[in-house]
């Protein structure tokens, strides 16, 4: 099964983990990768400490458990590009989020790139 295939397939939660350029770790919450290609992924982020962290480092893993099972993937990314406020972030975004209070509307959203290079299952070293 293609990997954008187990993706659309099944639903569970993802954590997005950066380091910075000494080292000090970075995980949040993201949703399910965005596929560009086989070997391509893009994130929206907002400029908060994973984008930061991504600035200085390119490297990352999403960690991803399905729903009700201990059964999943981990992705090892490596940052190619970015966005800035693309027209493509809308488009390709699962959820539309109401203005949450405090924040601003014209808060920047960068659409991060990623090439895959390699995959795991969550629990396990598999075959990689």
């Amino acid at each position: 099964m293609k990997l954008s295939e187990y993706f659309e397939k099944n639903k569970g939660t993802g954590v997005l983990s950066t380091a910075d350029n000494h080292g000090k770790v970075n995980a949040a919450i993201y949703g399910r990768p965005h596929f560009m290609d086989e070997e391509t992924v893009a994130f929206i982020a907002a400029d908060r400490l994973t984008h930061a962290n991504l600035q200085t480092n390119p490297h990352a893993v999403y960690l991803f458990k399905e729903d009700g099972r201990y059964e999943g993937r981990r992705l090892y990314l490596t940052k190619t590009r970015e966005e800035k406020d693309s027209p493509l972030i809308e488009e390709i975004s699962r959820k539309k989020y109401k203005e949450i209070e405090g924040k601003s509307k014209t808060e920047s959203k960068f659409l991060m790139y990623f090439k895959v290079d390699k995959v795991l299952p969550l629990i396990g070293e598999g075959k990689s």
